[in-house]
């Protein structure tokens, strides 16, 4: 069985990191015709992702996103553009939120 892992640190706190989370469940339930779920905790949420052949968790905190996902045999032959999918939907969302972000006004 192949494994996807995928970490990215962030500084967006816990909040705004979980708001980029669900936004990400909602892409890959579309995209990829997911289910998720979502787990919320007072320190980390966690989204829980599965489909026919793939299995996975989203660990999301104040600090860093995990990503772990087990492949079936059949979509383990394709783990290399999958993982690219996986990546390229986060760091856009990323990406996104730091030209969304508020600057910051000098003292």
């Amino acid at each position: 069985m192949a494994e996807i892992r995928i970490h990215r640190d962030h500084a967006l706190g816990l909040q705004r990191a979980r708001e980029i989370a669900w936004k990400w469940a909602e892409k890959v339930e579309e995209k990829f015709d997911m289910a998720c779920t979502v787990h919320e905790g007072d320190d980390e949420d966690t989204v829980e992702f599965t489909r026919s052949g793939v299995k996975g968790e989203l660990t999301v905190t104040a600090s860093s996103f995990d990503l772990v996902a087990q492949l079936g045999f059949l979509l383990g032959a394709f783990k290399g553009t999958i993982e690219s999918e996986v990546e390229k939907e986060l760091d856009g969302l990323l990406a996104a939120n730091k030209k969304a972000a508020p600057k910051k006004k000098p003292a």
